[in-house]
């Protein structure tokens, strides 16, 4: 009785193994990256995009009920600005596509900073607006099926993305849904040593005919908690001027009403 029940486990275990591999092999990493940009709303709709505005509310301090508003600007071909406020003061971090610049009123600097040697390389490490798998080779990106996984219970194929800087992190994409569901973040250091960092795309919805991920969730390996961005509001294709990517201007704090902070 015992044998036989060992004999079933290791067969079931076999045919799973068996039907992950012959799932891995049935697309290749090119035809998994067409699939996802169909699943997204169409390569053809997101080369159409020029910039994308994005707006909500993400977890800040070491408080998991703390939250503070902010707005994500960003442009082609590699333009970018985020601004979060706190206690009714903007921080806020631009990249136009070679230099890069941060203001932080709240932490008592008045005046804009450059962008730290390694603050600007991970900006020129992040993707375009319209992700890492989209005009991939474009990119200069090559990508390679690494299997089948689990991401949260769902078979995911995992991707390897080589960057053209030769930096190189892992994508998990649903295997029936196609779409992204988590991505290798970039190592923090802790302790003096590096963390692994996870960032999971939840919650899809339609804007302009676009599959867009409304809440984002950052894991960190060894850290309690996680870290959520909440997207609120998408405008795609707004008009946004190049002066908006450049060296922030300082601004007086705008009035708020109590106990409140204003909308970014």
């Amino acid at each position: 009785m015992k044998t036989n029940t060992v004999s079933r486990v290791l067969l079931v275990g076999s045919l799973a193994f068996a039907t992950s591999a012959a799932f891995a092999a049935d697309l290749t990493a090119a035809q998994i990256a067409e699939k996802n940009a169909a699943a997204r709303g169409g390569l053809a709709a997101w080369r159409a995009v020029q910039s994308i505005s994005m707006s909500g509310e993400m977890d800040v301090g070491g408080k998991t009920d703390a939250k503070a508003p902010y707005t994500l600007n960003l442009k082609r071909p590699h333009k970018s600005r985020l601004e979060v406020r706190f206690e009714n003061q903007p921080s806020v971090q631009t990249y136009d596509g070679v230099q890069g610049w941060k203001y932080r009123p709240f932490l008592g600097r008045t005046e804009a900073e450059a962008l730290t040697e390694a603050e600007l390389k991970s900006e020129q490490a992040t993707d375009e607006l319209d992700g890492a798998l989209i005009d991939a080779e474009r990119k200069g990106t090559k990508i390679e099926l690494q299997g089948m996984d689990k991401v949260e219970g769902k078979t995911a194929y995992k991707l390897r993305l080589a960057g053209a800087g030769g930096v190189s992190r892992n994508l998990w994409v649903d295997a029936a849904s196609f779409l992204e569901v988590k991505i290798d973040g970039e190592p923090r250091k802790l302790d003096g040593h590096p963390h692994k960092v996870e960032v999971f795309f939840r919650d899809y919805k339609k804007v302009s005919g676009l599959n867009i991920p409304h809440t984002l969730e950052t894991v960190v390996e060894g850290v309690k908690g996680s870290h959520k961005i909440v997207v609120k509001s998408v405008t795609v294709n707004p008009t946004l001027a190049d002066s908006l990517f450049g060296k922030p201007q300082p601004t007086a704090p705008a009035p708020a009403a109590a106990g409140k902070n204003p909308a970014p």
